[in-house]
């Protein structure tokens, strides 16, 4: 079996140098149905690195590694258990929530009444999650797929060779699982053809499952969707290239290199009635966004302060103590050279995030004396594998203080 190379699954960020943003820095935006408070993001909205969205509640996973949720919480989908702590990704289905900690461990609390929240043993190893309507997927570090909850359709029996996948998506009936090669392999419900991809079945570097379409994202930015139809949800807007995608009940969420979000499907201008809930409508100015998730109803939005070759807030930062000062050149297709201050002397490291909050990289900078350094990633992962294109965040440790983040896009 192959090791397992760091994905990057279905949030994603960019970083550009825009006129404006949407919001400050690791704040989310929610629209659409407010039923429940979905959209209400408790206070404080800031320092949200990863976001997610079930059916009537929404996730948050902050650079501390802690997990907020607000919204419907009748089955106890926002009770995250204690210790809440040490998370490094998340998932929202429709009413049960999954949590990733970094030991491999998978959590999951919320509704249980397909056996959805039992993770199967042993519970460790775990490299991503993703939650359905009532099953629930983990990638294995060696490649393998748990799968587990309601199996009506087959969204649990996991294809053979079940070895290699990289990345991994539930839909609401079937689950999705992205190969070594870049092709698709998908499983369980195909009533309406979500799981018959189209040709040619390669270059994919990110998928995401609705209720019964599909949408992958290919490394030249574009968007292929398919599956039920009825609503719009397949017909994807001409705005490529896109980073990320977020597929749910009715409607499709693309992020696009400059950080505007597209939609389409249910819930867009001049729709009313069940399913629309404007939840294809996103909010103006629509910039400066880094991460998106679609709910049944409902979208959230990561808004990110991108500074690209340096803010006034980092300079700020910078004064007083460890910070990123720029990132150049962004995006870039091998290295990237990262100035940043440092108030004195002390070990540094710079590490690497995907956005769904994995740690990817760890490279130990050393010692450094006050002000301005520099260091030089060369887009790889721990184990030196060449990471997939695609959007990352970049923070500086040093003495246990922790920089602000940066997202750099790393191009094919």
């Amino acid at each position: 079996m192959m090791r397992f190379k760091p994905f990057i699954p279905i949030l994603a960020a960019v970083l550009f140098l825009f006129s404006g943003v949407q919001g400050s820095d690791g704040e989310v935006e929610g629209w659409g149905s407010n039923s429940d408070g979905q959209c209400n993001t408790p206070y404080p909205n800031s320092g949200f690195i990863a976001i997610s969205a079930g059916e009537n509640h929404s996730l948050g996973l902050k650079a501390d590694g802690t997990i907020m949720s607000w919204g419907d919480n009748e089955l106890g989908q926002c009770n995250v258990p204690m210790p809440n702590q040490g998370f490094v990704a998340i998932s929202a289905g429709r009413s049960h929530t999954l949590g990733l900690k970094a030991s491999g461990v998978i959590v999951a609390w919320g509704c249980n009444e397909y056996g959805q929240c039992e993770v199967p043993e042993p519970n460790n190893g775990f490299v991503a999650v993703a939650a359905g309507e009532y099953h629930s997927l983990g990638l294995k570090a060696d490649g393998s797929v748990v799968a587990w909850g309601r199996n009506q359709f087959g969204q649990c029996n996991v294809p053979e060779p079940n070895e290699d996948f990289v990345a991994i998506s539930a839909g609401v009936y079937h689950s999705i699982a992205i190969g070594p090669d870049s092709s698709l392999t998908l499983w369980g419900g195909n009533y309406w053809g979500e799981c018959n991809v189209p040709e040619p079945n390669q270059g994919f570097t990110a998928v995401s499952g609705g209720w019964g379409h599909t949408l992958g994202l290919k490394a030249d930015g574009t968007i292929v969707a398919w599956g039920q139809n009825h609503l719009g949800q397949c017909n994807v807007p001409d705005s490529a290239p896109f980073v990320a995608i977020s597929a749910s009940n009715s409607h499709s969420l693309g992020l696009t290199a400059e950080g505007v979000i597209a939609a389409w499907g249910a819930g867009g201008p001049g729709q009313s009635g069940y399913p629309h809930y404007g939840q294809s409508i996103v909010p103006e100015p629509n910039q400066g966004f880094g991460a998106i998730a679609a709910g049944w109803f409902h979208s959230l939005g990561l808004c990110m302060e991108l500074t690209g070759a340096g803010s006034q807030a980092s300079s700020e930062m910078g004064q007083a103590g460890t910070a990123i000062l720029s990132v150049a050149p962004n995006p870039s297709t091998a290295a990237f050279t990262v100035v940043f201050n440092s108030p004195g002397h002390g070990e540094a490291s710079l590490a690497v995030y995907d956005m769904t909050g994995r740690e990817v990289c760890t490279l130990p900078i050393g010692e450094i004396g006050a002000g301005q350094n520099l260091v030089t990633w060369d887009g790889r992962g721990n184990t030196g594998e060449s990471l997939s294109p695609g959007v990352y965040l970049i923070h500086i440790r040093q003495n246990g203080v922790v920089s602000n983040s940066e997202r750099v896009v790393l191009l094919p």
